[in-house]
């Protein structure tokens, strides 16, 4: 394991050294992804990166059920995170997100004040109100900068989020690299842990050659059950 983070070192120094001066934010992109519970294939997953009319960054992540269990749950969830940089900060500005055919719908709204510093969350009919903090990031907008920090050859140990009227820290550990074979290809990756109240919780795949995009997540669930979501297709990259 020693060896391979070392490696990864030695890629960023030289990446670092032909790369320094430019910009370390992924190409757009638009990605597809296979949803399984256990084994069982349940959704499929629509993610796309891109910058809208205002010239902010707009991270957007859809997800539908698919085949048997479409015929008893119409899932529908759609999340989009509106964010820029401001003095080389990444700054969320907006984030939204929508579930729909579930057994209860849930309606979910992040207003972030740079200016009056207030993060104004709204939970359906419930709202919070909480002070901004320097690098805090909203859970959609996370998983980019994921990318980002890898890239820049960062790698990260904590993330701030607002999520659910609280500010929260998602903790990472490196764990080691591997190769992940894929329906698209197989890629060299960096794994990484996601803990959560000390607790193992995901685990994320970050191709080297796809400026560290996840493609591959497995995310242990409360019940036992284990969520997989495994790169389908993509549009974007080199």
């Amino acid at each position: 394991m020693l060896i391979k983070k070392h490696l990864f070192l030695l890629y960023l120094s030289v990446f670092m050294s032909i790369a320094t001066a430019e910009d370390n934010i992924p190409a757009f992109f638009d990605i597809s992804y296979k949803l399984y519970s256990n084994d069982t294939k349940i959704a499929q997953m629509e993610r796309r990166f891109y910058k809208n009319e205002l010239n902010n960054y707009i991270f957007s992540s859809e997800s539908k059920t698919t085949g048997l269990i479409s015929f008893f749950r119409k899932d529908h969830i759609v999340e989009i995170s509106n964010w820029n940089i401001t003095n080389s900060n990444i700054m969320p500005l907006h984030y939204s997100y929508q579930h729909t055919g579930g057994k209860k719908d849930r309606d979910v709204e992040i207003n972030f004040n740079w200016e009056s510093g207030q993060i104004i969350n709204r939970v359906n009919n419930s709202i919070w109100h909480m002070k901004t903090q320097t690098g805090v990031l909203d859970k959609l907008l996370y998983q980019l900068v994921i990318m980002i920090d890898l890239k820049s050859g960062n790698i990260p140990e904590k993330y701030i989020i607002a999520d659910g009227g609280k500010i929260k820290e998602y903790l990472f550990k490196y764990i080691q690299d591997e190769v992940i074979e894929t329906p698209i290809g197989n890629f060299n990756t960096m794994k990484l842990a996601r803990y959560k109240k000390n607790k193992q919780e995901t685990y994320l795949w970050c191709a080297y050659d796809l400026d560290f995009l996840p493609i591959k997540v497995i995310t242990k669930e409360n019940d036992g059950r284990l969520s997989k979501a495994i790169i389908k297709s993509i549009n974007g990259f080199k």
